[in-house]
């Protein structure tokens, strides 16, 4: 199932499941691709409204606002060669904050304090239920879904702090959407990157240094995952730079495709 979030016509918020069909109680339309409303907290309980809209009736929004964004580092091996950086021996992880998140469509805007902002298309998992020590033969269990991300990064700020706080954790920096597939097996999935329409990173998520699996265990031997956490597992090799005016879209198999542009910061 396809979890999303939206709002129609500047209302508030709501959750829906989105699949292909007709609207509820108008079947002469032509069959499109649908959002159901949906009552309550997706993570928690889902209930049908009998509401309905057309995708293009409606604004797609962040699939998830999450607690906490754990993203992992070096996570390809040809990614971190490419850096000129070896696999760690054990997952590099940090933080993205909350306030770094946008959804689908929404503009990146370019922080006045880099001069090499670069894209990182990687796969998303969502949290579903809380976990803390979670064994490797039950990190499906605490898994709602997966979805697609970009972890932007101020490559220069990366290289001259030493930390990655502000180059990684700036707003607008966590393009997530454009939805949440709940029903999906994580374990070969392809996974490109273009801008401007030219390809910029292709990959496979079998060529992940770790599993999600490790990356949830080892993950959770330090923190308690809640329900909407966001964990980014990496990203393959071909990352590059972004400019002002720049579409950059990342796709995922069996997921869908995450399109954002790329503005200066007013």
């Amino acid at each position: 199932m396809r979890i999303a979030r939206f709002s129609v016509r500047e209302g508030s918020p709501a959750a829906g499941s989105v699949s292909f069909g007709v609207v509820e109680g108008d079947p002469s339309q032509p069959e499109s691709l649908v959002v159901h409303a949906l009552a309550g907290h997706p993570i928690v309980s889902m209930q049908l409204t009998g509401e309905s809209y057309r995708l293009q009736d409606i604004r797609l929004l962040a699939p998830i606002l999450p607690n906490k964004i754990v993203a992992v580092g070096r996570n390809y091996a040809a990614h971190a060669a490419e850096l000129g950086n070896e696999v760690p021996d054990v997952p590099l992880t940090f933080f993205k904050p909350s306030t770094a998140v946008i959804g689908p469509t929404e503009a990146i805007a370019y922080p006045p304090f880099s001069s090499d902002v670069q894209h990182e298309a990687e796969l998303a998992v969502v949290i579903g239920r809380m976990g803390r020590e979670v064994p490797l033969e039950r990190v499906e269990e605490i898994i709602f879904g997966y979805t697609c991300a970009n972890d932007v990064t101020a490559r220069d700020v990366q290289q001259r702090e030493g930390q990655w706080a502000r180059a990684k954790g700036f707003d607008t920096s966590c393009p997530l959407g454009p939805w949440v597939e709940t029903e999906l097996d994580p374990s070969d999935l392809a996974i490109t990157c273009t801008v401007n329409g030219e390809l910029k990173q292709t990959g496979r998520t079998s060529l992940m240094v770790r599993s999600i699996a490790e990356l949830i265990v080892h993950i959770s031997e330090a923190m308690t995952l809640l329900p909407g956490d966001v964990i980014l597992t990496g990203t393959p090799a071909g990352v590059g730079p972004l400019n002002v005016g720049d579409e950059v879209a990342v796709s995922i198999e069996g997921i869908g495709t995450l399109t954002n542009r790329v503005i200066k910061r007013g």
